[in-house]
C-alpha cells in the first residue's frame, strides 16, 4: 500500500504481535486472522478466542466463560494448527497480560479522566441514548 508517497507493508512491522481471532467472528474469520499473520514482519503470537466476534473479545476473566486456543506460531495449515493447539478454560485476556509482561512488566497508574480534557458526558455516554 502506497501512504503518503510512501510504501507501506505489514512485513515492515517487527514488533511483536499479539493476534486475536475469535472461533465465530463474521468480520474477521480466524482463518483469514490465521493467515494473515503471516505478512507480519516480527513475531506473532496468534490466538483464538472462543464465541464470536464481541463475546470472544470482551470476555472478561470474571465471566469464567468461553475459552481460547494457543498452538504457537500461526504457519502452515489452519485446520492442522487448531487440531494442534491447546484449548484453554476461560478468558484470553491473562494469557494477554502474561504475553505482554513478558516484554515489560512495568506498570503505571491508570489517568484520571477530566483531568486535562473534560468529560463530554457520563458514559456510556449520550449518543446511547439518542432515538432515531
Amino acid at each position: 500500500m502506497t501512504l503518503a508517497g510512501r510504501t507501506v507493508s505489514l512485513a515492515d512491522v517487527k514488533i511483536p504481535i499479539y493476534n486475536l481471532s475469535s472461533r465465530e467472528d463474521h468480520i474477521a474469520p480466524a482463518r483469514s486472522v490465521f493467515l494473515g499473520s503471516r505478512f507480519f514482519g516480527g513475531d506473532v503470537e496468534f490466538v483464538m478466542a472462543g464465541s464470536g466476534h464481541i463475546a470472544g473479545v470482551i470476555n472478561p476473566p470474571a465471566a469464567n466463560k468461553y475459552q481460547y486456543w494457543t498452538g504457537g506460531k500461526p504457519v502452515g495449515d489452519f485446520a492442522a494448527w487448531i487440531a494442534n493447539a491447546t484449548e484453554n478454560p476461560g478468558s484470553w485476556w491473562p494469557h494477554w497480560q502474561k504475553w505482554i509482561e513478558a516484554s515489560d512488566a512495568h506498570r503505571v497508574s491508570a489517568r484520571k479522566v477530566g483531568k486535562k480534557v473534560r468529560a463530554l458526558a457520563e458514559a456510556p455516554g449520550e449518543y446511547v441514548k439518542v432515538r432515531v
